[in-house]
């Protein structure tokens, strides 16, 4: 057996707890501006309370509070599993780990202040920005150095892609928070116009592709192989699969700024490559889901996969839906609509939210080194958050097809057959719906918090089987 000695655990432990308990909160608020959009009343005429004040918040919680955490638990995790060596700096990794939550901490105070840049997934204004890209670079050194300090010549396919996204986002977040400060937290860009639209969808479409895909794709990589218990059905597929999503990915900002001042030409440059990049998209997918051929019954009886082998569905499905929406004549229809809205939360809960959930379930029996506190609750969750994106997605979908067809029905005279008000009255029950679908969602991240606490309590009270972590 391993000794605790072996690797530096104790760091992945808390970002771990953290990550669940960020899934509760950020989806609560997440539910909260839904209702809001469903019944403006519950506003309150509170201006912290307002939409415009929470929605930064839960976009700020659910990406970079949960997802956050969840991506440096992963990481640090696996780098010392794949490369059989100790995190390079311990106090560093703690480092990460407090200034990490140090920065949601301010995330909370200042947005429903309403401190904010008004850029997407950017909103915090410059000095926190300082501290993102410290405590990251900080993140990225101890990771690297790991790396390097691998007692293996070979460097596994998963740390390739989380150093992918710790590279890109080192330099997306630096570029796109250039700014000149006029106060303590108030500045104003550095670049202007079309300029800052571009930059900031360099940003914001990398975000999704560094972050949200690359970041996630690392911790797919490792924990459906391990929770499989079976070799990665094609190691060439995947070696190809980073390679062209680190190529093309960054060339898909511009499909967010179609018909608009930017050059028509940029908007179909990222168009194509879009349409390009379902390949490797579905290439990884079709990678992940063929490591279980053969044994496919593992899922009847292994929950943690379930979530592994959906939330590789839903990438499969929000990667080829992206491309789609990018191509001018779809966009027409669904840009500015609730349809995008319904195609980043197919990514967000299908893809990212349920390969994190596997992966953090694994690490918490490998971590305490004791069984689940309870299997069927894993299986609650897994319903729960399956039947809730769905109902969510499909609500939304439904929603932004007939506010892009409301808005562009003209009648025999050439003016607007319906109004704006009316657009958004028939939108309600679409709402109402959402709100449902968000509540089972969050709904299922009580059920896991609440496991994972009692498996931590159950380790606590047996410190025999808690004192040596499981092999991975």
């Amino acid at each position: 057996m391993e000794t605790t000695e072996k690797y530096h655990f104790d760091v992945v432990r808390w970002f771990s707890v953290a990550a669940v308990i960020y899934l509760v909160v950020g989806t609560l608020v997440g539910v909260i501006i839904a209702s809001q959009l469903a019944w403006p009343v519950l506003n309150f005429d509170i201006p912290y309370l307002t939409f415009g004040r929470l929605r930064p918040l839960h976009t700020n919680a659910v990406i970079f509070a949960f997802g956050g955490c969840v991506l440096m638990a992963t990481a640090f995790y696996s780098v010392q599993r794949t490369c059989g060596v100790k995190l390079w700096s311990n106090k560093l990794a703690w480092f990460t780990f407090w200034g990490w939550n140090l920065i949601i901490v301010s995330a909370v105070i200042t947005l429903p202040l309403g401190l904010t840049s008004g850029k997407e997934y950017a909103e915090l204004e410059w000095p926190i920005d300082i501290a993102i890209a410290v405590v990251w670079i900080a993140y990225t050194v101890n990771f690297v150095m790991t790396i390097a300090n691998r007692k293996s010549s070979h460097i596994y396919v998963s740390n390739w892609f989380f150093l992918g996204m710790m590279i890109m986002i080192t330099y997306l977040h630096v570029v796109n928070s250039l700014a000149i400060p006029v106060g303590m937290f108030k500045s104003y860009s550095i670049f202007s116009g079309v300029q800052d639209a571009m930059i900031q969808w360099w940003w914001g479409h990398n975000a999704v592709g560094f972050y949200l895909t690359a970041g996630f794709l690392g911790i797919m990589y490792y924990f459906v192989p391990k929770q499989a218990n079976r070799p990665m059905f094609s190691y060439r597929l995947s070696v190809i699969h980073f390679w062209a999503l680190t190529f093309g990915y960054v060339w898909l900002g511009a499909h967010h700024l179609q018909y608009t001042a930017l050059p028509d030409w940029t908007g179909s440059l990222g168009a194509a490559i879009s349409i390009a990049m379902i390949i490797p998209s579905w290439g990884g997918a079709i990678n992940g889901m063929m490591t279980l051929s053969g044994a496919w019954d593992k899922l009847r009886t292994d929950y943690v996969l379930r979530f592994l082998i959906a939330s590789l569905a839903f990438y499969a499905m929000s990667t080829f839906e992206g491309p789609i929406m990018s191509i001018k004549t779809v966009n027409a229809l669904s840009h500015y609509t609730d349809w995008t809205v319904g195609h980043v939360h197919s990514g967000a809960l299908g893809w990212v939210g349920m390969v994190a959930a596997g992966a953090l379930y694994h690490m918490v029996m490998k971590l305490w080194n004791t069984e689940m506190y309870s299997n069927k609750l894993i299986n609650t969750h897994f319903w729960l958050a399956t039947i809730g994106t769905v109902i969510y997605i499909i609500a939304l979908w439904i929603s932004g097809i007939m506010q892009g067809l409301m808005w562009r029905d003209y009648d025999a005279f050439g003016t607007l057959t319906y109004t704006f008000a009316e657009s958004v009255a028939a939108m309600h029950p679409y709402y109402v719906m959402r709100v449902v679908g968000g509540f089972l969602y969050m709904l299922g991240g009580v059920v896991m918090l609440y496991n994972v606490v009692m498996t931590i309590r159950q380790a606590s009270t047996n410190p025999s089987t808690s004192a040596e972590p499981a092999r991975a």
